[in-house]
């Protein structure tokens, strides 16, 4: 496995793999074990121009070409992925720390994406619409923005990646993408791998591999791209955003999230609580959409907390490679603290730990929390790790205002008997997405994607893809003669 990463660790830029010029290299660890899997000379802001340049290049050509042409490439993309599925998936385990399932889970995603690029491809229409003066007629195109820039994230890197870059490259774009820096191959040159053997014209897509340290904002100040596509945190995301309005780029923004899973007096307590776990605890916790809080009405409050506690207690945390794991590490030692120093603050604030799990390297075992004050911090802010805050409410009143007091809005889940009863209460959510009888994680490819408030702006997926890299260009045609003033 060394030497696949190894073979994967440089920069892919113009349709060539080559390292970096910067002065220092990215180590990229194995999160369980501290392996060093393969280090990667960083680009500097040459490259990234290089990068942009070369997108902006082989960009037109590529938007001229037939869209059945264009759409080959993905077919021959995902069988790729059905052909190397074992091997991405070892992948996955040791650059990320994934369990198997959730490696599975994240391929199964990867694939259906690649499945709806195919389809893209031939997605986007015209229009002609009518006009109030006689003789002209007006034409509405449908047009790629030209080149994307892409920023992934740590946690779902091959999936993540793939869903803006296989739409923007399908849709006729170039793209550079800038994976994390702790998932630099899984979530970059892996993907660049990928669409160059499966036939994608050279310079269309670039990976840098860099570093802020050493770029600034460069990436996401260069003049080339139109459209910068951030997953990431509300912080960071904030950042972009501003960056871009200042040089008059379109950013799509999909942030953090404080998910509620909201379990009412009439739901299925025993099915609530698979829910809940699943929606909670999947990939260490480290998912936008995981239900931070568990919000359970006081008359099956007892009930609920016995049977979550339990299930909770019962889950193995350990090597990612063993398939009977379900919390492997968390991505690396700061991550660590961080999660170790909410578990601090909630019982310094008066939670009592139901179930407190030790800290062992970047082995963070689950932890389950009741009691917290109602005017905590940290029932407001991101939890990205294996801790579940428990809350009680009275009535559906209250529960919908506690799921509404957070600055997020991403995603969410009830739990009734009353399926409509259900959809009214999420109606009354001020989330993206919301899911009555299921869990809080969920992504499809044609259901638009996307959070309110902190959790972003824009929305991907099915025709959203359109929105975020296409843009309408307006062409009348006058058939007659136009009349002019003077």
């Amino acid at each position: 496995m060394s030497s696949y990463f190894s073979d994967l660790a440089q920069q892919y830029i113009d349709g060539e793999w080559r390292p970096g010029t910067g002065s220092w290299d990215i180590i990229d660890f194995n999160p369980y074990d501290n392996e060093k899997l393969a280090s990667v000379t960083i680009a500097t802001v040459d490259e990234v121009d290089a990068a942009y340049r070369a997108a902006e290049r082989a960009q037109k050509q590529w938007a001229a070409t037939n869209p059945y042409a264009r759409r080959a490439v993905f077919e021959k993309a995902l069988r790729l992925v059905e052909e190397r599925e074992a091997e991405i998936g070892d992948a996955i385990v040791a650059e990320l720390g994934g369990t198997r399932l959730k490696a599975a889970f994240e391929l199964h995603l990867a694939k259906e994406f690649l499945r709806e690029a195919v389809h893209l491809a031939l997605r986007p229409e015209g229009r002609i619409i009518p006009s109030p003066v006689d003789g002209k007629e007006n034409r509405v195109y449908r047009v790629p923005v030209g080149v994307v820039g892409v920023i992934s994230p740590f946690n779902f890197p091959f999936l993540l990646s793939l869903k803006s870059v296989a739409p923007a490259l399908a849709l006729g774009n170039g793209v550079v993408l800038k994976p994390h820096q702790n998932t630099p191959i899984v979530g970059g040159t892996l993907v660049a791998k990928l669409f160059e053997d499966a036939g994608l014209p050279g310079g269309l897509l670039n990976v840098v591999v860099t570093d802020i340290a050493e770029i600034g904002d460069a990436f996401i100040e260069h003049p080339v791209p139109k459209v910068i596509s951030f997953t990431g945190s509300d912080a960071v995301g904030r950042h972009v955003a501003t960056v871009c309005a200042a040089h008059f780029k379109r950013s799509v923004l999909e942030l953090g999230g404080n998910s509620a899973l909201v379990v009412l007096d009439d739901a299925d307590v025993d099915y609530a609580v698979d829910a809940a776990v699943f929606s909670r605890f999947v990939h260490q916790g480290q998912v936008c959409m995981a239900a931070n809080r568990v919000l359970v009405d006081r008359a099956v409050a007892d009930e609920f907390t016995e049977k979550f506690v339990a299930k909770v207690a019962g889950l193995r945390t350990g090597d990612p490679s063993d398939p009977s794991t379900v919390i492997g590490p968390v991505i690396n030692s700061s991550q660590a603290d961080a999660i170790a120093g909410v578990v601090e603050q909630a019982l310094a604030e008066g939670a009592t730990a139901l179930v407190r799990g030790t800290v062992r390297d970047n082995l963070v075992e689950p932890s389950v929390l009741t009691g917290l004050p109602a005017d905590s911090a940290l029932l407001r802010q991101e939890v990205f790790g294996p801790v579940a805050f428990l809350v009680t409410f009275d009535g559906e009143e209250e529960a919908v205002r506690l799921v509404n007091d957070t600055p997020y809005g991403l995603s969410g889940a009830v739990h009734t008997g009353d399926v409509e009863r259900g959809v009214d209460f999420a109606r009354r959510i001020d989330a993206g997405m919301f899911h009555v009888n299921d869990g809080t994680v969920h992504d499809e490819p044609i259901v638009p994607f996307g959070g309110e408030k902190h959790s972003g702006v824009g929305r991907l997926n099915g025709d959203s893809m359109l929105d975020a890299f296409t843009t309408q260009k307006w062409i009348s045609v006058q058939h007659g003669r136009s009349g002019f003033p003077f």
